[in-house]
């Protein structure tokens, strides 16, 4: 092998590469006297725990800055490390200002390589990756919890549907109809700017969820949504899609979907903290009210609304066609 080719020999580092090396990788130096408590760091080390350079620093300064919730065991982590066999991990927040970090020390226990009642180790900063897996944490309990409401609803849908239902046929195409309205409220969830909700806007739900009723007349665009600009939490939007596919379902049988030359037009009314979701029939059949017992589809929008939504719901039957009024609170709504 050539000279200019060989391995260069370790004792070749210099130790300015080391410490280039060292900064790179963002790790700060630490020594921790067993007897006197007292820490040596390098700039790094200081910089890390915001603090200002000096020759060293008791455990007790460096506490301060340490979340009280971990403060403890921290303390008694250190402590452990001298009767731990092998490398040793302890994470930890730290508290500057308004900001909060997350560092990791690292280090060989049972005192390993203790040089004059030093030890030695390094603190890395982990609060990119503590995030990282707070967010992952999060999200993995949203999407099971996500799961199980939806579970639960489909499990009420078809005990209810079946009992409502006269034949096999009849129940499949019900429930089938509720289910997939409620995938495509799902399919809006999304997280929104601060202040607009956690779902969906309000007009995107609504022509989402409508959609499939425009193209079952003599023209398109009978169906007309015209809202306020504004966001749906989860909750509210499974809810809504439930009392907007009962609606567009009795509309398509009775109401203004049922005629070819029906319109339907969807607008909202604001008053402070209450917002009016008005759904409007026009050109279709004569309506009338229904029989003072009400059937599952009125039972399941009635109780949405006052249940889930916390509001109210009125019929108006008039022989232009249906009105209905639904009466929301706003902070509901985006919950």
């Amino acid at each position: 092998m050539s000279d200019d080719f060989k391995r260069p020999s370790p004792h070749a580092w210099h130790a300015d590469h080391l410490r280039l090396a060292v900064e790179a990788a963002g790790v700060a130096l630490w020594a921790w006297n067993v007897d006197d408590d007292r820490f040596t760091m390098d700039e790094r080390g200081f910089e890390l725990w915001g603090l200002p350079w000096c020759e060293t620093v008791t455990f007790e300064e460096l506490s301060h800055h340490i979340h009280p919730a971990d403060r403890d065991r921290v303390r008694a982590a250190f402590a452990a490390t001298r009767a731990v066999l092998g490398p040793y991990e302890t994470d930890f927040r730290i508290i500057l200002g308004d900001e909060i970090r997350w560092i990791s020390a690292r280090g060989q226990g049972e005192d390993f390589g203790i040089v004059g009642r030093t030890m030695f180790g390094i603190f890395l900063d982990v609060t990119g990756r503590k995030q990282a897996e707070e967010g992952h944490e999060l999200l993995a309990g949203e999407m099971s919890h996500r799961v199980k409401n939806l579970l639960a609803i489909a499990a009420g849908l078809t005990a209810i549907t079946l009992r409502t239902t006269s034949s096999t046929k009849e129940m499949a195409g019900e429930l089938i109809q509720r289910l997939t309205a409620l995938g495509r409220a799902h399919d809006l969830v999304r997280p929104l700017p601060d202040g607009q909700g956690s779902a969906a806007l309000l007009g995107d739900l609504l022509s989402v969820l409508l959609a499939p009723y425009d193209d079952l007349g003599a023209f398109n665009g009978r169906i007309r949504v015209a809202v306020e600009r504004m966001g749906v939490g989860e909750a509210a939007a499974t809810s809504l899609a439930m009392v907007v596919h009962e609606l567009a379902t009795n509309s398509l049988k009775y109401g203004a979907l049922s005629s070819d030359v029906g319109t339907l037009d969807v607008s909202t009314r604001s008053s402070g903290d209450e917002i009016s979701l008005i759904w409007m029939e026009r050109g279709g059949p004569a309506v009338e009210a229904p029989p003072e017992a009400e059937g599952f589809g009125s039972k399941l929008v009635r109780r949405s609304v006052s249940r889930q939504l916390g509001g109210t719901i009125q019929h108006d039957w008039s022989k232009e066609g249906l009105v209905a009024t639904i009466q929301l609170n706003r902070a509901k709504l985006s919950s």
